[in-house]
């Protein structure tokens, strides 16, 4: 007993021996403390990072002598010896350039963003700290080649390279390698449930297809946004922002952000965190009044006026063929539809600002465990995510995001040789509803759409055999229909918008339901540390899909939708004559439900006296169907809006009625079941079934048949070249592009009749004017024109692709220096266009939304005097115009000026920011349709942000 008591103590006594403690402090060359430099031991991944005062102390099991790098990001990095304990060492740091940043996102490995085979943008810890705007997502808007699209206050939308969105799918968004898109949405919410600005360690932003390395949708650019580890920041850090947005359609009101970091590193095997953020204010009104269809007028002018965000007034009908109607019932004397023009009158709706409360709210958490239990770089980590939040999203139509919520749960294993993660995203619509639904749908509670025409139809030829001229029997018309209408602010209003918004059909309710599920696993290994021939990784992904809508949204009334895919991949980087860096890269992906893509990716850079590399380089991506574009299946008072799966008939099928006249006289049932395939293999365009239903056919023959085909994924042919370089102390950054598209995903209108083939469609001999020339047609002819003419059948909205071929072509340059001794001065130009076969393609709309110049600058210093700063960024785009299904219209030119100062206090580990966007107060838009974006005045006080 003896003996192994004193064996042990001779072990823990080795023990005590064995380790060694350092301790120092990090600065740059003119004095000032770097807080959250790293701290690592050379060779391993153990370290620290300093404190807010730029001090650091560790404790390691290794024994001297062995080295120790100091690095922090924008500085250069350097190493120095431990040779004894409780040795004290003083870093001073000097100022290096961007070009020594390292990036990871480009080739899924460490470089130098000076040798990035393609373009890559990035947003550092020092650049979060000194943004302008109000907080460091906003601070990407700066970027060269970078647009956001404000969508509401707290939904911003990130594009590169043109065809932009709101729900932007050809964009992926990264955090800690999970993709944060909504499942049920197809792209990310922004920031609004992402990350909380004192846990973003770095955002890195890749431009152009990515999709031979990351695969479908990584089409048209991904950002990348990468946490702060528990083992290398430690601590709890906070911020607070409290100010004012103010707009002139919404005036002053309050804005709050709030956010806290508490991390722990409880030994060398294990290290926790946690975040929590909260942000309130009051979303950006949207009050555009401009008639939508462009026919010009107010609702006092225009009997079918249709305001941009007025809903309800696209309930529209020709009141002629509604007095015809009340003749043929003896509610009308005969010959009184010979009184009322055949002109289109819309219903009376509400403004956007009656159907919503304009709460913008952002709550989110997320956690992680980490454990390493050699204590070296083998990492096992946990990581849970919640959000919830209310905003505004503008698609098709304009939905209030009411208590939506998305949550993630990953689970990782990794070293710096590989990793391999699977995570679980799931989301939950809340009690979000659809506005420019919910507008008709109130109007229908009060007064059934049959009713109010009917009443302002009788109305009209009351008022004209009275003698009233054409506007003064519309005015009375129009006040005798409305007559008992429901007024905002009123309980039987509340009455009727809660009845609606609680409702999931969109024939009576706006109410959106969802709860669908992504389960996405991927790998990747690098060999480098195996051979020198070659830095040689492999890797691969499966993602499978789980939709479930319980039919409100999805063709999944019945059953949940699931469907897969996989994809591998390899790359090859060599490095020859010393300065030529090449890289190859080739990815297979395979979806359930179409055929396998093959995506490669050849680049070379060139490295010309160390402080100027030419780069260049060829790829493919793909972007295949979302969600939407295949199981869509939403039925509205419009029409439906029908996926582009090929088994979507098999999910989505309906009954509808048959009218009286095709019982009478045609001999068809009373009901016929419709699926949703009819509208891929037995439709015609909307327009063309328009002029048939009038008989005023423009042409003949089967030009008229317009089967669109099913869905399948989009692809594009990317060129890039580039160059990187600093010149004397300019650093310069350009890049150009040509990209050719082919497949694009598009909407179609088509209608498809009850009954009749169109297969068998042949109008030759018929003469419009000549009603007894249908006789000669052939049966299915017949009958497909009587159903047109009695309204026997169905709209569809359908997602197939066009054949159009687009090419876009684009450049960027971007110049970074500093000037004064310590001023730092950027500028960036961003050129952009597109271009189709416009005479062979008239109906292609291809969306490019995007300005074709767009101008910014910025100008700072971190440390004008003693711990104060200050920073200004201006930014000009130039006027576009906006497309999208909700509407079109010309976006202006703007100028926005942001602007902050700060002050740092070392004692209190304080910094305070006071700051403003869109100083000039000038109310302006990215987008067609959504609120102006006004200014935001802020005051912010961060603690101990590391």
């Amino acid at each position: 007993m003896k003996t192994t008591i004193s064996i042990l103590l001779l072990f823990f006594c080795g023990m005590l021996y064995s380790q060694t403690t350092f301790s120092g402090t990090v600065t740059d060359d003119s004095g000032q403390p770097l807080p959250g430099a790293n701290i690592i031991i050379v060779g391993t991944s153990i370290g620290t990072v300093t404190d807010f005062d730029g001090k650091f102390s560790l404790t390691v099991s290794q024994s001297p002598p062995f080295t120790i790098q100091a690095s922090s990001v924008g500085f250069e990095s350097y190493l120095e010896q431990i040779t004894s304990n409780n040795q004290t060492i003083n870093f001073v740091l000097k100022e290096g350039t961007s070009l020594d940043e390292v990036v990871i996102s480009a080739s899924r490995t460490p470089e130098r963003i000076f040798e990035s085979p393609v373009t890559v943008e990035r947003f550092g810890l020092k650049d979060i700290k000194n943004t302008a705007s109000s907080d460091f997502y906003g601070g990407l808007e700066n970027l060269k080649g970078v647009d956001i699209n404000t969508n509401s206050l707290t939904f911003k939308s990130i594009n590169t390279r043109g065809f932009a969105a709101f729900g932007n799918n050809r964009f992926m968004q990264l955090v800690d390698g999970m993709d944060n898109a909504a499942p049920a949405l197809n792209f990310p919410l922004g920031n609004l449930l992402g990350m909380i600005e004192t846990d973003v360690q770095s955002v890195e932003l890749l431009p152009g297809a990515a999709s031979a390395l990351y695969g479908a949708n990584a089409f048209n650019g991904i950002l990348f946004m990468q946490s702060k580890n528990p083992f290398d920041f430690t601590g709890i850090s906070a911020y607070i922002k409290q100010g004012i947005t103010s707009q002139e359609a919404a005036g002053n009101n309050q804005y709050t952000d709030f956010g806290i970091r508490a991390a722990h590193k409880f030994s060398n095997k294990f290290a926790a965190k946690v975040n929590f953020g909260y942000l309130k204010g009051t979303d950006w009104f949207a009050t555009d009044y401009n008639d939508k269809d462009k026919t010009g007028g107010t609702r006092a002018t225009n009997v079918n006026y249709d305001g941009v965000n007025i809903y309800g007034d696209n309930v529209t009908t020709n009141i002629n063929d509604v007095a015809l109607t009340l003749v043929n019932l003896g509610i009308l004397p005969a010959g009184a539809n010979a009184l009322v023009p055949a002109v289109a009158v819309s219903r009376t709706g509400y403004a956007e600002r009656d159907l919503t409360d304009y709460n913008a709210e952002s709550v989110k958490a997320d956690w992680g465990l980490y454990y390493r239990p050699w204590e070296n770089d083998f990492e096992i980590a946990y990581v849970g995510k919640v959000g919830t939040g209310s905003t505004i999203y503008q698609g098709a139509q304009r939905y209030r995001i009411d208590g939506f919520s998305v949550q993630q749960h990953k689970l990782e294993i990794k070293n710096q040789n590989f990793f391999l993660r699977g995570y679980v995203t799931s989301d939950k619509a809340g009690d979000t509803y659809v506005m420019d639904v919910a507008g008709p749908n109130i109007l229908a509670v009060w007064k059934p759409h049959e009713t109010w025409f009917g009443e302002y139809t009788g109305a009209y030829v009351q008022a004209t055999l009275g003698g009233a001229t054409d506007a003064q029997a519309h005015e009375i018309a129009r006040q005798t229909a409305e007559t008992g209408r429901l007024e905002p602010g009123t309980q039987a209003f509340q009455n009727a918008f809660d009845k609606v918004t609680n409702d999931t059909s969109f024939l009576t309710g706006s109410k959106i339901k969802d709860n669908s599920k992504i389960y996405h696993a991927d790998a990747n290994y690098n060999f480098s540390h195996l051979t020198d021939v070659a830095e040689i990784q492999v890797g691969g992904s499966y993602r499978k899909y789980n939709l479930n809508s319980f039919g409100t949204i999805y063709a999944d009334a019945e059953n949940t939708i699931p469907y897969s895919e996989i994809g591998i991949y390899t790359q090859v980087q060599k490095t020859i004559l010393e300065n030529l860096k090449l890289t190859g890269s080739l990815r297979y992906d395979k979806s359930e439900l179409f055929d396998g893509f093959f995506s490669p990716r050849i680049s070379a850079g060139y490295t010309i006296e160390k402080n100027h590399n030419i780069r260049a380089s060829y790829q493919t991506g793909f972007r295949n169907p979302n969600t939407q574009d295949l199981y869509i299946g939403l039925v509205t008072g419009l029409g439906t809006l029908i996926g582009g799966a090929n088994d979507i008939g098999n999910r989505f099928i309906r009954n509808y009625s048959v009218s009286q006249f095709a019982q009478n006289n045609l001999g068809q049932p009373n009901s016929v079941t419709q699926p949703g395939s009819a509208a891929y293999n037995n439709s015609m365009a909307a327009t063309i079934a328009t002029g048939l239903a009038t008989h005023n056919p423009a042409d003949n023959g089967s030009e008229f048949i317009g089967n669109p085909n099913y869905v399948k994924p989009e692809q594009v042919k990317s060129f890039e070249v580039g160059y990187r370089g600093k010149v004397n102390k300019v650093i310069i950054d350009f890049s150009a592009y040509y990209n050719t598209y082919k497949d694009f995903i598009a909407n179609e209108s088509v209608v498809a009749t009850y009954y009749g083939n169109n297969a068998n469609f042949d109008l030759t001999g018929y003469d419009p004017q000549i009603p007894t020339s249908v006789a000669g047609l052939n049966q299915d002819t017949q009958l497909i024109l009587a159903a047109l003419s009695n309204n026997d059948f169905a709209r569809y909205q359908t997602y197939t692709n066009s054949k159009t071929e687009v090419n876009s072509y684009g450049s960027a340059i971007a110049i970074n220096t500093k000037i004064l001794g310590g001023f730092d001065l950027g500028a960036n130009y961003t050129y952009s266009n597109f271009d189709f076969d416009k005479e062979a393609n008239p109906n292609f709309r291809p969306s490019f939304n995007t300005a074709e110049h767009k101008v910014k600058a910025t100008f700072g210093n971190t440390e004008l005097f003693k711990n104060f700063g200050f920073n200004l960024a201006w930014r000009w785009s130039d006027t576009y115009f906006w497309e999208s299904s909700f509407g079109d219209g010309q976006i202006p030119s703007y100028h926005v000026v942001d602007a902050q100062i700060n002050y740092r206090i070392p004692d209190l580990k304080s910094s305070f920011k006071l700051g403003a966007t869109n100083l000039l107060g000038d109310d302006y838009a990215t987008a067609f349709g959504t609120g102006n974006i006004g200014s935001m005045y802020y005051i912010s006080w961060t603690i101990n942000n590391l």
